[in-house]
């Protein structure tokens, strides 16, 4: 991941059947808005994959989420 983020290169996404998946068209939950890793190039790949895997859910979860205004 790191490698495609520093020669510029982006590797596109992929459904199940081969169709490629803009990552600008997946959903962004409310809780990905106030996360410390929005908008960060080294973890955008997961956090899309994480959107993209869920986005028929009700409910989003995610493991990696760290409040922006978390003081640690």
């Amino acid at each position: 991941m790191l490698w495609l983020i520093l020669t510029d290169t982006i590797m596109p996404y992929y459904d199940d059947s081969g169709t490629e998946i803009n990552p600008d068209l997946i959903p962004k939950p409310q809780l990905c808005l106030s996360c410390k890793k929005n908008d960060d190039l080294y973890e955008e790949l997961l956090c899309n994959l994480n959107r993209l895997d869920q986005r028929n859910e009700t409910e989003f979860k995610c493991f990696a989420y760290e409040m922006i205004n978390d003081k640690k």
